[in-house]
């Protein structure tokens, strides 16, 4: 059995452009590097009944984990604990564990800065402790907002900042862990070739025909040329136990995909 993943991304800024989505990038990249399979990524709007709507579909497909990026801050469009809980149908209250976490915080700032640590928790800092009831708060190793834990039946949900910078260390530091020890000895591995001389649509059947041989090997063409000049690359993915020598079954398919290559009039350049 794979554990499946779900990312939610929430921030306007992403849907009109403004900036780049490399939160879901980094995300989906390290999780399948641990060996999660990411079955959906999701960018919903800083309102709470998108937020709270999305949440509730994820958890009703039942994947392992869900992940959330974004609007955990002290401003007023920062509203996906305010989702969570209405997708929870739960409380929002002043978590006191995250109350600590954001004053020390403040505090550690003002020594940093040779100011007085007498910190005021004004009401926009105690938002940001202000989560669903029966949640766990998560340290944000370089941040102020905290992250956020919550177990709903079998799933996992954890809501993580949005700055690049600290959903990675939160991440790293205690998500990731986690994951590995769910995943256990899967692996995943992944090889790169790239094909000249081949038009995508003379490739595709060789591809058929070896992802058919190579039962849990996922084959997947990416052209880079421009018509007159076809240059493809073709990159071979696989997840399985140690045990399953799954680096040994993806050699064996990007061999057997590269005789067929050559044998078809196309030029394979196996990535070393």
């Amino acid at each position: 059995m794979t554990e499946d993943m779900e990312i939610i991304c929430v921030g306007n800024e992403l849907l009109i452009g403004k900036t780049l989505n490399t939160n879901a990038h980094w995300l989906s990249k390290q999780a399948t590097r641990l060996g999660v399979n990411v079955k959906r990524i999701t960018v919903v709007q800083d309102l709470v009944d998108e937020i709270a709507n999305v949440i509730r579909e994820a958890i009703e497909r039942k994947p392992q984990f869900i992940i959330t990026t974004g609007g955990l801050g002290p401003t007023f469009d920062d509203k996906t604990l305010e989702g969570i809980a209405k997708a929870l149908n739960r409380k929002l209250e002043a978590n006191q564990k995250a109350l600590a976490m954001v004053k020390g915080k403040y505090e550690e700032y003002a020594r940093k800065k040779q100011l007085p640590t007498s910190i005021e928790l004004t009401p926009a800092r105690v938002k940001m402790a202000t989560l669903p009831e029966k949640t766990e708060p998560i340290n944000n190793p370089i941040g102020t907002a905290p992250g956020v834990r919550v177990d709903v039946g079998g799933t996992v949900l954890f809501a993580l900042p949005g700055v690049p910078s600290e959903m990675e260390a939160i991440f790293t530091e205690t998500i990731a862990p986690l994951l590995k020890q769910a995943v256990g000895d899967r692996v995943f591995c992944e090889k790169s070739m790239f094909v000249n001389n081949m038009m995508e649509s003379h490739l595709a059947p060789l591809i058929d025909k070896v992802m058919s041989g190579n039962e849990g090997v996922y084959i997947k063409s990416h052209p880079l040329g421009v018509e007159n000049k076809p240059h493809i690359e073709i990159h071979l993915t696989v997840t399985a136990k140690n045990k399953e020598k799954p680096a040994e079954k993806l050699l064996k398919a990007v061999r057997q995909l590269a005789i067929l290559v050559e044998a078809n009039g196309g030029k394979a350049i196996v990535e070393q």
